[in-house]
């Protein structure tokens, strides 16, 4: 999946963590809820402006993320 269409990041805005779509809804906010249990469903529903493609963004992100981090440590 491309999250770069997705996540965004802005100095000022949520202490310039990735966030979603511009909103102040951060990726860590949607892997917490997932952490939590919540389903893709109920995190739509408490959260209208987010959609499918969101969640599966930050996942996304979130799996760069590792994989770059394992990447620097193995060097």
């Amino acid at each position: 999946m491309n999250y770069q269409n997705v996540i965004t990041l802005e100095p000022g805005k949520r202490g310039g963590r990735p966030c979603v779509r511009g909103m102040r809804i951060t990726v860590a906010d949607v892997l917490g809820w997932l952490a939590s249990g919540m389903t893709h469903a109920e995190i739509l529903a408490d959260f209208p402006e987010l959609r499918e493609e969101d969640i599966r963004a930050c996942l996304a992100y979130a799996a760069d993320r590792e994989h770059k981090a394992h990447l620097v440590a193995v060097r």
